[in-house]
């Protein structure tokens, strides 16, 4: 996989898993609740989780491609607030968006 494409793939993985928990009342989009609605808190903690899954799959990628850089507390900061940019249209879309009746 070329470097420029798989960069393109990991970012698109990381939208499509920033909005994954405000699209759906289910728990990673899988696992049904016994609530009618999932609170914010349990959606904040997909969104942790989620983070956590798609920078080792960025991780995975780099080291398959050659030698993975160790990386500082500067580059998980930037990532999750990237992330959290890039989570923002499910949030509007679940919280902000002016519900018809």
């Amino acid at each position: 996989m070329d470097v420029s494409l798989s960069s393109w793939f990991v970012i698109l993985l990381a939208a499509l898993a920033a909005n994954l928990p405000f699209a759906n009342e289910r728990l990673f989009a899988v696992v049904p609740l016994r609530m009618p609605r999932k609170s914010a808190w349990l959606r904040l903690c997909e969104l942790v989780i989620l983070y956590a899954l798609v920078i080792l799959f960025a991780r995975m990628i780099e080291s398959r491609m050659g030698n993975a850089f160790e990386q500082k507390w500067e580059f998980y900061a930037v990532t999750a607030c990237l992330f959290l940019v890039l989570g923002y249209p499910g949030f509007v879309y679940r919280y902000l968006r002016k519900q018809h009746a």
